[in-house]
């Protein structure tokens, strides 16, 4: 429509190892940074959040916040305390300061959790999904959705994929829709495991249920409504009520730029340490542990044969598998 403005205040072009950038009028309180193009890119979320870093600690005087997603970032300011030409001014110096990408290093912990495959809470999920809203969805056949995740990636049984999802390590790209709802990607593209959501969605899943979305991992924080394939459980990673201490500075357990790794344990086990941490018997094992960009841009490109063979083993499955 004619006389409209552009919400794009500024745009800035990719160079000396700096992604594109284009700020946005977000409201009249907000500006919404965009890093890179419309593509699932890690490189894109770690200088997200290597630029989140630097505003939180540095931002000016009217700053409230920022929100960072993965591959843009919301910074709330009060207009009354900081123009948005400043914003900006200060949003570019920022952006320039950044080191090319294979010199940044991220805030990160590593969180070690474990997980039971195929236990009762998640097969519950599926089974009420069946006699409620769609008995005949392709991605619930035998009342679980792990052997549709194996079809669609052209695993060889259910063990090859619980293999790759123990082999690496699942980086946090943002928290969000729910609170303290972690998205998470795997670090090594060799272990990349792809699968359609529901459709339609669920309308019950139990809280620590681990599932899948696309590329996506995600564990769920409360019992909630959900789209991503189920596999299994892990713990509490939000408790408002802080009945661990690990909840008691904060009741999320995971922010962006923390990786997650899964320890296998029986259903049982699991359900014994939910009581522990309930109980604050259980404590969580979380290290810090900075984040080398370079290390995984070295490590992205080692493995790139071997990943591109795997994509197109799982393309071509999936090609031959119905969508939900």
């Amino acid at each position: 429509m004619s006389g409209l403005s552009s919400p794009v205040l500024e745009r800035l072009e990719p160079r000396g190892g700096h992604p594109a950038v284009t700020y946005r009028q977000a409201g009249d309180r907000a500006v919404l940074v965009e890093y890179g193009e419309m593509e699932l890119d890690l490189t894109l979320n770690f200088f997200v959040l290597a630029v989140d870093t630097a505003v939180s600690a540095e931002g000016p005087d009217g700053v409230i916040e920022t929100a960072p997603g993965f591959r843009s970032m919301l910074v709330r300011y009060d207009p009354l305390k900081l123009s948005t030409n400043d914003l900006l001014a200060h949003l570019s110096k920022v952006h320039e300061s950044i080191p090319a990408q294979q010199e940044i290093e991220i805030p990160s912990r590593v969180i070690t959790l474990p997980i039971a495959f195929d236990e009762s809470e998640s097969r519950a999920a599926v089974e009420r999904y069946m006699r409620s809203i769609r008995k005949d969805a392709p991605n619930c056949e035998g009342a679980n959705n792990i052997d549709y995740i194996v079809r669609y990636n052209g695993f060889s049984d259910r063990e090859a994929f619980y293999e790759a999802v123990l082999a690496t390590e699942h980086w946090t790209g943002f928290i969000g829709f729910f609170p303290g709802l972690p998205f998470m990607f795997p670090i090594d593209p060799r272990h990349t495991v792809v699968v359609p959501k529901y459709n339609p969605t669920r309308t019950w899943t139990a809280e620590g249920a681990v599932g899948l979305g696309g590329p996506c991992y995600a564990i769920y924080p409360v019992e909630s409504a959900g789209g991503y394939q189920l596999f299994g459980r892990s713990l509490p990673v939000y408790d408002l009520q802080a009945r661990n201490e690990v909840f008691r500075e904060h009741p999320l357990l995971l922010r962006p730029g923390d990786r997650v790794t899964f320890e296998r344990v029986s259903e049982d086990e699991l359900l014994s340490t939910w009581e522990d941490v309930r109980a604050n018997r259980y404590r969580y094992r979380i290290e810090e542990q900075p984040f080398d960009v370079g290390a995984y841009l070295e490590l992205r490109e080692e493995v790139r044969d071997e990943a591109e063979k795997w994509r197109q083993r799982r393309e071509e499955a999936a090609a031959n598998t119905p969508v939900p």
